[in-house]
């Protein structure tokens, strides 16, 4: 069931954060913490990421403000995984977000980033 409320999430949805700062993500040690072994993404391009092409890709990465985000859903699809959506304002356009992490650790084992077109 979908809830808007993240309190039992909040671990969750802090690592989420974490994870759209700089100082986390030009950090290699730390994104390691976060992503599982087997991690994937599909990006907002399409393109299909594995964990050491993450890991590489954010450690080179400049440094940017944290986006803003809104709309954040969570869904318990079992004991120890949770769905969660979200979208993050741009300055040039807006996205939406999903993830799959597992409870234990957290760790994310999935993400999925899909621009929304402009209107």
């Amino acid at each position: 069931m979908w809830q808007s409320d993240a309190s039992d999430f909040l671990v969750v949805q802090d690592a989420e954060l974490a994870l759209l700062s700089s100082t986390v993500r030009n950090d290699a040690e730390q994104v390691s913490a976060f992503l599982a072994n087997d991690f994937a993404e599909i990006g907002r391009s399409g393109r299909r990421w594995t964990y050491d092409e993450m890991v590489a890709a954010l450690r080179d990465e400049g440094p940017r403000a944290a986006p803003a985000t809104s709309e954040w859903l969570f869904n318990r699809l079992s004991p120890q995984l949770v769905l969660v959506t979200y979208r993050i304002h741009g300055t040039d356009h807006d996205s939406r977000h999903s993830s799959l992490w597992d409870l234990a650790g957290p760790v994310l084992r999935f993400h999925q980033g899909t621009i929304i077109p402009s209107s």
